[in-house]
Formats: structure tokens, sequence, C-alpha cells
């Protein structure tokens, strides 16, 4: 959430009255000093959970079309600083063996098939990611997601912090809304 007063122009229409969208804020900076940023990596929104996830949990990374900045900060979990596997988490190369799926990027008019492949190949239960404001939104680049799939935790952020992305894996596998 961001906190802001004035008007401000936002590239990516996010900034409504006195409030920030941030499932469509790119942080351009375009808004400052009228909206500033508050700091809070507990931005995430998670609509459903699964508690079975309680012990291990298993990951798959699906790029729809990104720019690679979302990437690198899922892809930043894994080093000795965050340590998902401490918790329990890994990533996984296919997604018969995951538990969730974490989609990043716009929705490439190419990867709309591939994405529904990977969805469908998930094991029952699973969970769906939004991970970046490309990916829930669409940002300014495309569309999102949601012309797929819907997904179960969204993660705003352009590119969301490791911080942020971690947070919303605990909550969304704990069974904690």
């Amino acid at each position: 959430m961001s906190t802001g007063k004035g008007n401000a122009d936002c590239p990516a229409e996010a900034i409504s009255g006195t409030s920030v969208d941030m499932g469509k804020c790119i942080s351009c900076g375009y808004c400052a000093p009228a909206f500033l940023p508050d700091g809070n990596p507990k931005t995430s929104v998670v609509r459903s959970t699964e508690r079975k996830f309680r012990r291990s949990f298993h990951i798959y990374l699906f790029d729809a079309g990104s720019c690679g900045s979302c990437n690198l900060e899922v892809k930043a979990l894994e080093n000795p600083y965050y340590d998902l596997s401490r918790l329990g988490i890994s990533f996984c190369a296919t997604p018969k063996h995951a538990d969730a799926i974490l989609v990043v990027g716009v929705l490439a008019l190419g990867m709309r098939e591939p994405l529904i492949k990977a969805i469908e190949a998930l094991p029952s239960p699973r969970l769906v990611f939004a991970v970046g404001v490309c990916a829930i939104s669409g940002g300014i680049l495309g569309k999102s997601i949601k012309e797929v799939v819907e997904a179960d935790v969204m993660i705003p952020g352009c590119p969301p912090n490791p911080f942020t992305i971690l947070h919303a894996l605990q909550r969304s596998r704990e069974g904690r809304s």
C-alpha cells in the first residue's frame, strides 16, 4: 500500500483518488512526491490456501513472458540469505511434481497454451500464484493471466521483493489468509 495526496500521473492507471492499486503499480516513480511507498513487504493477496502443504512444498516457476526481473527475485529465494529450503520449500523442474505454480510476466500469445497445459499437469490440490504486476494485471505491456486462470495468490510489485514472495508462500501453504 502506498499513501498520498494530490494528483499524480500514472502510466499504469494504478492511482485512484488517494490510493494506489499495488496490483497495477509498476514503480516507475512518476507519481512522486505525491505518492510514496510504505515499504511493507506484506502486500500479497491470498484468496485460497491449502493446509495440506505444511511439511514440504514444491514450486514450478512458469515464465509467461517476463522481462526477467521477477525471475531474479523468485530465484533469489534459493540463495543462503533467504534459504527457502530451510522452510521445506523447493523448486521442481516439472509441473507434474509441483504443489504450486508461480507465474511471472505478461501472458504472451505463444505462452497461453503452455500455461494451460502446465496448470492441468499440476496434481490436486494445487495453488496458482500470480507474481508481479504483469501477471496480476498485465502492467503496461500486455494481458494478465486472468484470461487463462484465476490466481489463488497475487503477489504485487514490479518486481516484488523476495520477502514479499516468501511471506505469501508461507501464508498460502499454512492455511493463513
